[in-house]
């Protein structure tokens, strides 16, 4: 049984959840690690596990500022749930990009479970979806936002690798 209520559960993921907003803004994501416990876990379907703050740190600055990560400019719920018998948030971030130029919406989801820790840190994140979805989404933002004269150096090079 948890020694957490959903209550504290749920406030701690929303301050998380704000400080995201706050790095995707920023586009600093040096302090991200900072929410999670010394020996957490960070369970990343298509990158692998990272293990501790400084995996987690390494891990999220170089993929959240890089093409497609860096582009991106929100993380939205669309829905969460509270399993207070295992300290878990379960939710759906929807990851969306800007708007490339034409008013078109490309966005693709993730499942997260979130386990907390205490103290406003969470011990576990793991991330599920399909990595080929967001490829793929990628690369249509991409092809738009070139059309439009919105697409990166970064951007074409993610293009020519992924996208044949």
């Amino acid at each position: 049984m948890s020694d957490f209520t959903a209550g504290e559960i749920t406030e701690a993921y929303a301050a998380m959840h704000a400080r995201v907003q706050e790095h995707a803004s920023s586009g600093s994501w040096d302090d991200f690690a900072l929410n999670f416990t010394e020996d957490a876990d960070y369970v990343e379907h298509a990158f692998g596990t990272f293990h501790g703050r400084d995996a987690i740190r390494e891990w999220s600055v170089a993929t959240m500022t890089s093409f497609p990560g860096s582009a991106m400019t929100g993380f939205p719920l669309a829905w969460q749930t509270v399993d207070v018998s295992t300290s878990r948030l379960i939710c759906e971030v929807r990851n969306l990009m800007p708007d490339p130029g034409d008013g078109s919406v490309h966005e693709q989801s993730n499942l997260t479970i979130m386990t907390y820790a205490g103290d406003g840190l969470f011990s576990r994140e793991e991330d599920v979806y399909n990595p080929l979805r967001f490829m793929r989404m990628s690369l249509r933002w991409a092809r738009v936002a070139e059309a439009h004269g919105n697409l990166s150096d970064e951007g074409r090079a993610y293009v020519a690798q992924f996208g044949g």
